[in-house]
C-alpha cells in the first residue's frame, strides 16, 4: 500500500512542495530545489529548476543562517514561495 499526504487550506488553495536548501541568497531568502521523496532508506531526488523562497523563521532584517542541504516544505502563497525552518 502506498501512503499519500495532502495539504489543504480553506478558501484559496496553497500549493506545497518538499524542497532542499541549495544556498543562501540574501537576508532570509534562499535558493531551493524541489525534491521527490522515495521509498524509506532512499535519498530524495532533485527535480525541476532552482527557485527562491523566504524562510519565515528568520529575521527579515538580518542575514539567514540556515545550512545548505536542509530539507523543508515550501508553500506557494500568492506570488511568494515561503517555508519555516529553524536554523
Amino acid at each position: 500500500m502506498r501512503e499519500v499526504s495532502t495539504v489543504a487550506s480553506p478558501g484559496a488553495r496553497a500549493a506545497a512542495w518538499t524542497v532542499k536548501i541549495k544556498s543562501h541568497s540574501s537576508y532570509n531568502v534562499y535558493n531551493v530545489r524541489t525534491v521527490e521523496i522515495g521509498e524509506p532508506g532512499s535519498l530524495p531526488v532533485e527535480i525541476g529548476t532552482q527557485t527562491k523562497a523566504v524562510n519565515l523563521a528568520e529575521s527579515f532584517l538580518q542575514q539567514g543562517q540556515l545550512a545548505a542541504g536542509t530539507y523543508t516544505v515550501m508553500f506557494r502563497v500568492a506570488d511568494k514561495n515561503v517555508f519555516y525552518a529553524e536554523p
